[in-house]
């Protein structure tokens, strides 16, 4: 079980500790923040691209392939569900899409970078925001 703590600083920041490490949230001037830290959907953003480029790192080395470096350029934006094509929402109802470009470096043939384009969306991110995913929330007094 992995367990993520937050909680509020001055203004819209946020004081996130993951394991042991601290990283501040923020939102930029525009919305109200200070644009001292990634706002959450850069930070979601960062989940999926940084959980992209290791598990193909991972199964590179284990398959012995010469992966040098993975570079993954994600792009978020939302649109209602009468502009996207092959969307199952409908009519005005919001839908999320995230755009994904990966690049590898290595001496690759293209039979090796087909499979790790494929393996990037294996990664454990990746699969949690495509499947059900439930989110309980209870208050605490403490």
């Amino acid at each position: 079980m992995t367990t993520v703590t937050a909680h509020s600083l001055e203004n819209l920041q946020v004081q996130i500790q993951a394991n042991n490490h601290a990283i501040l949230a923020d939102e930029p001037l525009s919305a109200g923040g200070e644009d001292l830290g990634p706002n959450p959907y850069d930070l979601l953003l960062s989940a999926l691209a940084s959980c992209k480029v290791m598990t193909v790192h991972l199964y590179a080395r284990r398959k012995q392939w010469p992966v040098e470096s993975v570079h993954v350029t994600l792009n978020y934006k939302r649109v209602s569900g009468k502009d996207c094509e092959d969307c199952e929402t409908e009519g005005a109802a919001k839908v999320d899409i995230i755009e994904a470009t990966i690049k590898f470096e290595g001496d690759l043939d293209e039979e090796q970078i087909q499979r790790l384009t494929e393996i990037s969306n294996r990664c454990p991110v990746h699969r949690s925001l495509t499947s059900e995913t439930k989110i309980y929330t209870t208050y605490s007094p403490n």
